[in-house]
Order: structure tokens, then C-alpha cells, then sequence
């Protein structure tokens, strides 16, 4: 499993560490408005799946932002996904604030589906561990950042060097 620390402290990751060239694990997570949401859901897409801890956060704000501008060049074919464990009230919420409309939030709140298919799910904090996962049309897993300290930006360039490159 990645070693991950949230605010320099060692943290336990449940799960199954995903690596590159894994088919990526399906999840059953909520959207804002309650209804389910699988990777199934997404087919023929390429998937950029940001991980944040809470979207209520400086980083998390930052990262989510950072996505919705990217999405809108991405093109047609690519669907950004927010990850967190807040409340899907909350992350509506804040996107309506925040004028986010090119990222989906997503909430693992109810079973942590997600958090433990990709070995984020932090035990300690029942949090998720920041991460990006980019995820081909066909399901393969083309590129995986576990961010090692979950307070820490991920590599923004990097993530969407992959979905371009996939593009």
C-alpha cells in the first residue's frame, strides 16, 4: 500500500492499491441529488477521478477548481470526477457556490465504495486520501498519484499530461 501521512501523521489505508495498467475497480457512490453512480456509468469515457479528503478544505477547493477549469478543455470524451466523503448536500452546495459545472462531485460517504476499491479510505479519519486516478475509455487505469502527505497538492500537470495523452 502507498504511504500516506495527513498533516505528517501516518495514516491506514483500506483497500486495494490501484496501479497502472489495473482495470479499474467499479464503486458505487452517490451523486449531489442521491442517486447512484458507478464507473460503469462513465463507459467509453476517459475518466480523470480527483480525490479529495473534504471539499470544504483550502487544498480540496483549490483541486476541485483546478479540475473544472481543465475539464472545460479537455473535450467531449472526458468526464472529471470529484471524490470525497462529504455529504452530497454539501458538495452541491459548494459547487452552486463556487460556480463549478464542469466536474461531478461524488460522495463515498455511505459505504466507502470507492475509498476501499482504489486504497484510499483512510481508517483513522474515515476520510479519503488525496489521489488522481486517470482512467482510459476501455476501463484500464493509465495513470495513479497517491499524494504522500494528504494536506500536499497533487501533480496537476502531470494528471492532465495522461488524460491528454489519451485525448
Amino acid at each position: 500500500m502507498a504511504n500516506i501521512t495527513f498533516k505528517n501523521n501516518p495514516v491506514t489505508l483500506l483497500g486495494t492499491e490501484v496501479k497502472v495498467g489495473d482495470k479499474a475497480p467499479n464503486f458505487s457512490i452517490l451523486a449531489n441529488d442521491l442517486s447512484p453512480v458507478t464507473l460503469e456509468d462513465t463507459a467509453g469515457k476517459i475518466r480523470l477521478i480527483s480525490v479529495v479528503p473534504s471539499i470544504d478544505t483550502g487544498v480540496c477547493d483549490q483541486q476541485t477548481r483546478k479540475f473544472n477549469e481543465a475539464a472545460a478543455e479537455l473535450g467531449e470524451n472526458v468526464v472529471v470526477l470529484t471524490v470525497s466523503v462529504d455529504l452530497p448536500f454539501a458538495q452541491k452546495r459548494w459547487c452552486a457556490a463556487a460556480g463549478i459545472e464542469n466536474v461531478q462531485t461524488l460522495s463515498d460517504h455511505r459505504e466507502l465504495s470507492f475509498g476501499q476499491a482504489y486504497g484510499v479510505a483512510i481508517e483513522e479519519l474515515r476520510l479519503l486520501a488525496r489521489s488522481i486516478f486517470v482512467v482510459d475509455a476501455e476501463g484500464t487505469v493509465t495513470y495513479v498519484e497517491y499524494v504522500s502527505e494528504a494536506t500536499n497538492h497533487p501533480d496537476y500537470d502531470a494528471a492532465i499530461a495522461a488524460v491528454k495523452a489519451l485525448a
